[in-house]
């Protein structure tokens, strides 16, 4: 098996790499090629890989190269994890957003518009060289905004794509530490989009504990900040575990307010985490995954990105939680929207699970961000202006036809975005 890694000089792939060589049993890669435009990050992190390899798993032949030809060429599964931008774009969008008094978060925010933008031209590209260069092969999507570029591919570019989100994964495993059991025995009723999700019921070992755990579970805990917490009338009136991108919505004012007061922005966080791992991956004598990657944030990535690609390669008819498009499993949505929902996969894919319709509390949300992303995968694709603009216009978060012009109009300029 050949696996290629675009993105490859991102800081995550030493995680995706431990996760592979803890599977590799359930995996048989025989070379995996890491792909990237950035030479010099690319040097970095793949020559730190090439060492991890070496001393863990020597039998796999692992290769870096800026090549798309060499890198795509035969590849049985290629996982994207791209930032077209790097994190400077995002700090930028961000502070912009908070600036016009709009939530600037890259994926649920406004700032994630922009991301979609600038992403999903780039991803259709190379869904155009898979073509010629790996038919066959499986296109996992870790690049976010996950759900809209996992939505774009599938319609425009590349139908066997799934795409990826560790929240499922960190909510699940949450579960299992308050009720102290297995990850394994806990079973999710996820329905919704990515960043936009709700359980509606938490079964263990055939057992319904949803209310067990609701009562356990605080709101701040929900919430994933610890300093802003829901209101417990809300928490228990919701009666759902809330994926914990959903305050961006329920705590809206809050959580503006939480972002202006910061000092530092998550993208520039992020850059100090990242020149830090990327100080270690230079050092010649080391090799192993470092702690600091931890900081980095993604927690789980490498264990839901193989845990997928075993459960197709070895035709599993297993369920995880992925995104694709809806075929009908949520009844309060188009087929062709792009959800994230149970899904069973095996050799031929991911088959969404009926999950009939949503509770009128939070059915209207979704269909509002559904309409949005939709519009904005329309926007990517066509170059639209009015679709873009139409796509800021319906974002719950933006709220205002002028704000969406004037943050379409800075994006434009900002990202080159090429709309007409």
């Amino acid at each position: 098996m050949k696996l290629c890694v675009i993105g490859g000089g991102s800081t995550y792939t030493p995680e995706l790499l431990s996760g592979l060589i803890e599977k590799k049993k359930e995996i048989p890669v025989k070379e995996i090629i890491l792909l990237d435009v950035d030479k010099e990050r690319l040097v970095d992190v793949g020559e730190f890989s090439k060492r991890l390899m070496e001393h863990l798993a020597p039998e796999i032949k692992l290769s870096y190269t800026l090549d798309r030809e060499e890198a795509l060429k035969g590849a049985d599964f290629v996982i994207t994890q791209i930032r077209v931008g790097h994190q400077q774009a995002r700090h930028d969008d961000s502070l912009f957003c908070i600036k016009h008094g709009v939530i600037g978060q890259e994926t649920t925010g406004a700032a994630g518009f922009a991301k979609a933008m600038r992403t999903i031209p780039v991803l259709l590209d190379y869904a155009k060289d898979m073509e010629k260069l790996c038919p066959d092969a499986w296109l996992i999507n870790f690049t976010n905004p996950s759900g809209i570029v996992t939505e774009a591919l599938i319609r425009f570019g590349w139908q066997k794509t799934i795409g990826l989100c560790n929240g499922p994964i960190g909510m699940q495993m949450g579960v299992a530490r308050h009720l102290g059991v297995s990850v394994d025995d806990v079973h999710l009723d996820y329905v919704g989009l990515n960043h936009l999700g709700w359980v509606r019921k938490i079964v263990v070992k055939g057992e319904d504990r949803t209310k067990e755990v609701l009562e356990k579970i605080t709101p701040s805990t929900a919430a994933n900040i610890p300093d802003l917490d829901y209101d417990p009338v809300f928490f228990h009136a919701l009666g759902t575990l809330p994926n914990g991108y959903l305050k961006y919505y329920y705590l809206e004012e809050e959580m503006l307010e939480y972002l202006k007061e910061q000092k530092k922005t998550r993208a520039q966080v992020v850059m100090e985490i990242e020149e830090e791992l990327l100080d270690i991956y230079r050092d010649k004598d080391q090799y192993q995954k470092p702690e600091a990657l931890s900081k980095r944030g993604g927690a789980y990535y490498s264990h839901v990105a193989l845990s997928l690609i075993s459960a197709i390669y070895n035709d599993k008819n297993e369920v995880h939680i992925v995104n694709t498009l809806n075929n009908g499993a949520l009844k309060d949505l188009s087929d062709d929207a792009g959800v994230e929902i149970s899904c069973v996969i095996n050799g031929s894919g991911a088959h969404p699970l009926s999950a009939g319709h949503v509770d009128l509390s939070y059915r209207g949300l979704m269909q509002h961000v559904k309409a949005y992303e939709q519009l904005t995968v329309e926007a990517a694709v066509t170059g639209s202006y009015s679709r873009a603009l139409m796509a800021l216009v319906n974002h719950p978060l933006v709220h205002s036809e002028k704000k969406a012009q004037v943050l379409l109009d800075y994006f434009i300029e900002k990202h080159n975005l090429d709309l007409k």
